[in-house]
Parts: structure tokens; C-alpha cells; sequence
């Protein structure tokens, strides 16, 4: 049964639940103060609601920050891939903040990251096989249950693929969906590493996947990784967005429309204004293929 949560709404006199603008910025903390004091233009701040479990001053923050932005919820570790149901503790922290700050959007990974005891600080790839799609729709249909509304599955960053694998990535996606009613949050840079690290079209991948049920994209940069002729690319979250992914991202445009685009950063961070700017790049590209749709 879903989990009934009673936490007081903080928003009833907040007018703006939905983006008025598709480009976002994920919010971290060295940039909290930042945003309250300046106000960037943005059009939306997506966070990690694990980073707010424990209360205190981030928790504060997030509620003047959402006074001004619209919000939406990125989890990391609900481990929707695990043979395991998800935690329900883990589910019950992040309902608390859904009623709370009434997010337009939640989101995980077609990932896992716990088994048992074990809690590991990342999100490890899945094979793509009947069994694993079996057990991935399970829980998302849990969550989606608990928390009383759709969610988004993001595609993973890897550096391995399964011999074991019965169907592609796109496809287990898009059946993911079919089964669950879930939707797609699309991670290009996500699509980019791998098509390096698995040698495949990235074209071809973005081509596969259902427009009807992409509601979000995520790009990010990302570290490349070199030992003589080998090449490995690691999303790592930490630098501008690459030429190459651009253009990729372009093409996804192209191809499935305009969509809620955000910019993640995460690591070595640079000052607020090189974000923007990301966020400003977005912005232009979406109004661009908004131009040549209507002209």
C-alpha cells in the first residue's frame, strides 16, 4: 500500500509549481547563498533529496530557494535495479520532502546501487535481460505507488556491458516504460560516454527511444581517460559541456523536440556565472529549434 506521509505543504501561496523555462541548473550547496542573493535567471533547480534527509541549514536553504524556482527531485539512491525491493525508509525521507516542496518532477537511474547490507556510492549498470527488467518494473511500480504519481528513469553512464544482455539499452528502456507508465529522463552526455566506451552510433541510440514518453534531458561534462590507443570516458560531472555532446544534444532535438533540459555539475566547481552560461547555451538551442518548428 502507498506510504501515507502527513507533512505540512510549504508552497500554498506559491504561483509557480512548473517551469516557465525549460533550461534548468542542478542546485548544490556551494551555490545556495549565490542563488538567494542573485537570483539568477533560471528556469528551474533540480536537486538530489538525499542531500536534504538530514534537516538542518540545507533544508533551510532549499525552502527560500524554492520561493523563487520551480523544483524538481533527482534521486540517487532509491536502487530501483535491485533484485531487492527498495528500502522503504528511503522511500518514506524522500515522500516527506515531495509533500513538502511539491517537486514538478522526480526522477532515479535504470541503475542499482544496494544489495542487502551493502550500500555502495555509485550507480552500477544493469543487464539488460527479462529477469532484470522484471525486477526494475517491480520497483519503480513500488515507488511510483508510494508516491502517488509517475517518475522518470534516467539512462546509465557505463564502462561495461553484460554478454548476458537480451535486448539494447533503448529497447529495455522503452519497455521499462510500456510496463511501468514510467517516463524518460534522457542523459546525452550518458549516451555520448558509452557510444565512446562501447564503440556504437549514438545516433542510432537516440533514434530508438520513445519521444512520446523523453520529459527531461540531462547534460553534464565529462573526463576522458587515455592508455595508449585506449580510450575511456568516465561521467564525471565536472567541466563544460563538450562540443561533441552539444551536437548530439542538438540532434536529440531534432529528432524528439523540446524538452526540460537541465545542466549538472558536481564536482570542482566553478563560479555561478559558468553555469549560467551552460544554462544560457540550453536556453538559445531550445529557442532555436522552437524558431525553425514555427517558421
Amino acid at each position: 500500500m502507498p506510504l501515507k506521509v502527513n507533512t505540512p505543504n510549504i508552497l500554498s501561496d506559491q504561483p509557480d509549481s512548473l517551469p516557465k523555462n525549460l533550461a534548468g541548473l542542478g542546485l548544490r550547496f556551494p551555490y545556495h547563498q549565490e542563488i538567494l542573493d542573485t537570483k539568477p535567471k533560471i528556469g528551474w533547480l533540480e536537486i538530489h533529496p538525499e542531500n536534504y534527509f538530514g534537516g538542518g541549514e540545507p533544508l533551510y536553504f532549499l525552502e527560500k530557494i524554492r520561493e523563487h524556482y520551480p523544483i524538481s527531485f533527482h534521486a540517487v539512491g532509491l536502487s530501483l535495479g535491485s533484485v531487492e525491493p527498495v528500502d522503504k525508509d528511503h522511500i518514506y525521507q524522500i515522500k516527506k520532502l515531495i509533500d513538502r516542496f511539491s517537486p514538478f518532477q522526480v526522477s532515479d537511474h535504470a541503475s542499482w546501487s544496494a544489495t542487502g547490507n551493502a550500500h555502495l556510492n555509485d550507480l552500477l549498470p544493469l543487464p539488460y535481460t527479462q529477469e532484470t527488467l522484471k525486477a526494475l518494473c517491480r520497483n519503480i511500480q513500488d515507488v511510483q505507488d508510494a508516491f502517488g504519481q509517475t517518475i522518470l528513469i534516467e539512462n546509465p553512464s557505463t564502462s561495461l556491458a553484460f554478454i548476458s544482455d537480451e535486448m539494447s539499452e533503448p529497447e529495455f528502456l522503452n519497455e521499462v516504460a510500456h510496463r511501468t507508465g514510467c517516463n524518460i529522463l534522457l542523459d546525452v552526455n550518458n549516451i555520448y560516454v558509452q557510444s565512446v566506451n562501447h564503440d556504437f552510433n549514438p545516433h542510432h541510440y537516440i533514434d530508438q527511444i520513445n519521444t512520446n514518453k523523453i520529459k527531461e534531458i540531462h547534460l553534464a561534462g565529462h573526463t576522458v581517460e587515455t592508455e595508449g590507443e585506449h580510450k575511456l570516458l568516465i561521467d564525471t560531472h565536472n567541466d563544460i559541456v563538450c562540443d561533441d555532446v552539444w551536437a548530439l544534444y542538438e540532434y536529440t532535438l531534432q529528432k524528439h523536440g523540446s524538452h526540460l533540459t537541465l545542466i549538472e555539475w558536481d564536482q570542482d566547481y566553478p563560479p555561478l556565472s559558468k553555469l549560467v552560461e551552460e544554462v544560457n547555451s540550453v536556453q538559445k538551442k531550445l529557442l532555436k529549434v522552437k524558431d525553425d518548428v514555427t517558421t
